[in-house]
This record gives C-alpha cells, sequence and structure tokens, in this order.
C-alpha cells in the first residue's frame, strides 16, 4: 500500500464519519429542534416509562449537541481524538438506549458508525495528514524556539 493510500483512506474515512454525524447532529439541532427530537415517539415515547425525565432529555441534547459539533470537528480533523471519544460515548449511549427499549434491533444505526470510529482509533495519527491537527502540529514542531 502506497503513503498516498493511508493518506487518502484515513481522510475518506474521518470525512464519511464526520459528515454522517454532522448532518444528523445539524438536522436534530436546527431543522427538527432538540425539543422536538425530545419530545418524539421514537425518543420520549420509547423510554418514558423506562428512564427518569432528566435523564431523557439530558441525552436527547448531549447525543445532538455531540453528533453536531464531534461531526464538525471531525470534518475539519480538529481535536478529532476527542471528537472521536465524544463520539463514541453517543454511540454507547445508543446502543445502551435501543438495547433497553427493545432487545433485538436494527445494529444498522450504529455499527457502520462504530466501525468507522474504531477505525479512526487505530489508526496511526501521522496518515490524517489533510487535517488542522496535522497542521498544527506540523506548524508548531518547525516554529519550535
Amino acid at each position: 500500500m502506497t503513503d498516498l493510500n493511508k493518506i487518502v483512506g484515513t481522510l475518506v474515512l474521518r470525512l464519511v464519519l464526520g459528515l454522517i454525524f454532522l448532518l444528523q447532529g445539524f438536522g436534530k439541532v436546527f431543522s427538527w429542534g432538540v425539543e422536538n427530537v425530545y419530545k418524539a415517539d421514537f425518543f420520549y415515547g420509547t423510554f418514558k416509562d423506562l428512564l427518569p425525565d432528566f435523564v431523557i432529555y439530558s441525552t436527547a441534547y448531549y447525543t445532538s449537541y455531540v453528533e453536531l459539533i464531534g461531526g464538525f470537528l471531525l470534518v475539519l480533523g480538529l481535536r478529532t481524538n476527542y471528537a472521536l471519544y465524544f463520539l463514541a460515548s453517543v454511540l454507547i449511549i445508543v446502543t445502551f438506549g435501543h438495547g433497553l427499549a427493545e432487545p433485538i434491533w436494527d445494529l444498522s444505526h450504529v455499527m457502520y458508525r462504530t466501525i468507522l470510529l474504531s477505525t479512526l482509533l487505530f489508526l496511526p495519527k501521522e496518515w490524517d495528514m489533510f487535517s488542522l491537527d496535522y497542521i498544527i502540529k506540523k506548524y508548531k514542531t518547525t516554529n519550535k524556539t
């Protein structure tokens, strides 16, 4: 595998995952409105008898904004590790929530994202050359006094 393939492959993984989360978060925050996400049958309607209201409410806001901000950071390649950690927490919450609501559920909501996210965590950071993190690191390295 050439170095270019590693670099482009890493970029594609990061951009695809970032866009998935960014657009999902954008839809929840700006198109639907987080309050409507909270009130939706698939959210509040599913969990009202299982979890306290404040947990459901907090989860709706947390997951929506983490998807939006984390996805944006991934697209930029800025603070990528932190974005991945927070987005992983969303995937864990979603997995727990779906499993709590229905023991047998459609895994496509989280499985592909989990695979992409885990792959990005496993890949060497040096391969992510088309990112702001890489540019900032390179700038700091070349401008040390």
